[in-house]
């Protein structure tokens, strides 16, 4: 035969054989994210684990005795996976304690009777004295609205913050965002102009009796007041009464106390990569959890998902090219004391995060993952995570730009990708930082989802990289 005739024979054999190669592939890899979703479903032991923290252990505010029993745990369970290496990393954790029960009443008047509303302390809220305080209220809806009454309208009242959610967003944390602020800084703002207390609509778009805690920051140099979340029915049921009657006094009393800094840990292990160890992929979750409740959803499910990661490629006898490490953080929820120290140590030791996938959505169904790097890389890394969507499609995953969670974000630096996991969120707000955030708000099938959702994406991080080398 024509050397002339074999020539394209040849290239046309190579390029078949090439792609028959490359579907081949693609075959392992769906029989291998079968095999994890399979041992999530039937072998999984990440529902065990969050009972335990949420029912046998509990609320886990940093540098409380649960914060470090949690800590001790989550190390004893990583310590039974056959790591190479598990490990504390001391940091030093702020220490609020909530102190004896609040009372938020709406005095009687009229005929009105007294109302008791049902309160929680915001975290870092100040106290109120054992006698409590009585105030005229004074409704606002934007922090700007202070700067509008001044201190001549504020001094010396309770100021009662009621933005509600919007509920036009189809993912709740868009809504989230959108009101959260007035529990965060609206406290602070509202003490300059002389309030003695601040009353704040719980963050959730459900109408009920369940009050959300959270975080309030005061600056240096402010006094903290007392700062009460209220639940959105006596939300309402205040609003109405300023609206009707125009002044109306409310009772509080709260004794929450600022404790010393206190030490605690991250909890973290690791499996070395065979051929790439410098190369990490982070998974995690925030070990802390408001006090008020078990901390179920918010983190510990992000916290059995991370460590399920390992339980589930050991059964499955997989050895990674590049080192997996679970980090479980602490105080995510009143500082980033955790995350912050993760960063500076792993920056000193000149590490490189090629991926970081954080869990803090809660353990509900799964929906995707939400990236985001720097500016430079994030196109081309986003374009070779989707090049996956064959492989989680069938698994109802999808990937879209986004943050990747307040936990990793100091890693940003390293250019590596961060990468959030996405449950559906309609339901996690119902329970975000409240007594009600316990087990029986898990459906196990959903958190084994979620781990095997993760585990997938690690495996392939793990296999192909996300450098266009392999």
């Amino acid at each position: 035969m024509n050397k002339i005739f074999l020539l394209p024979f040849f290239l046309f054999l190579l390029q078949t054989n090439s792609v028959f190669a490359q579907e081949a592939e693609k075959d392992e890899d769906a029989f291998f994210i079968r095999s994890i979703y399979d041992q999530a479903l039937v072998n999984g032991s990440a529902y065990d684990w969050l009972f335990h923290l949420s029912e046998n252990i509990g609320g886990r505010i940093s540098g409380s005795d649960e914060a470090q029993e949690a800590v001790e745990y989550t190390k004893k369970i990583m310590d039974t996976l056959a790591l190479d290496k598990v490990w504390l990393q001391e940091c030093t954790v702020p220490h609020w304690v909530r102190g004896d029960m609040e009372i938020a009443q709406i005095m009687p008047f009229g005929s009105v009777e007294k109302k008791t509303m049902q309160a929680a302390a915001l975290g870092n809220s100040g106290g109120t004295g054992a006698q409590g305080i009585t105030a005229d209220v004074i409704e606002v809806m934007e922090l700007a609205d202070l700067d509008k009454l001044g201190r001549e309208n504020i001094e010396g009242k309770i100021v009662f913050f009621n933005r509600p959610f919007n509920q036009k967003y189809i993912r709740t944390f868009y809504a989230y965002g959108g009101a959260v602020d007035q529990r965060v800084f609206g406290p602070a703002k509202a003490a300059k102009y002389g309030a003695v207390g601040t009353l704040v609509r719980s963050m959730t778009g459900r109408l009920d009796d369940v009050p959300h805690t959270g975080v309030t920051i005061f600056e240096e140099g402010i006094e903290p007041i007392a700062a009460l979340a209220i639940s959105t029915n006596d939300a309402e049921f205040l609003s109405d009464q300023i609206k009707q009657n125009k002044t109306v006094k409310v009772f509080i009393r709260a004794n929450p106390k600022k404790m010393p800094d206190a030490i605690s840990y991250n909890v973290i292990g690791e499996i070395k990569g065979s051929e790439k160890p410098e190369e990490i992929i982070l998974v995690g979750g925030h070990l802390d959890s408001w006090d008020i409740g078990g901390g179920a959803h918010d983190d510990g499910a992000g916290c059995v998902h991370s460590m399920e990661v390992f339980n589930i490629l050991k059964n499955l006898n997989y050895k990674p090219k590049r080192t997996i490490r679970c980090v479980l953080f602490m105080n995510e929820e009143n500082g980033l004391a955790g995350a912050t120290e993760y960063a500076k140590v792993s920056n000193e030791n000149k590490e490189f995060h090629m991926a970081a996938i954080e869990s803090d959505a809660g353990g509900f169904t799964p929906r995707g993952f939400s990236c985001d790097a720097v500016d430079e890389i994030f196109k081309d890394k986003y374009k070779q995570l989707t090049q996956w969507l064959p492989l989680l499609e069938p698994y109802r995953l999808a990937f879209e730009k986004g943050g990747g969670g307040a936990d990793i974000t100091p890693l940003k630096s390293q250019n590596g990708i961060l990468i959030g996991f996405r449950p559906d969120s309609q339901r996690y707000f119902d329970y975000h930082h409240t007594k009600i955030d316990r087990i029986e708000a898990v459906n196990k099938r959903e958190l084994e989802l979620g781990a095997a959702s993760i585990t997938s994406l690690v495996y392939l991080l793990d296999k192909y990289g996300l450098d266009n080398k392999e």
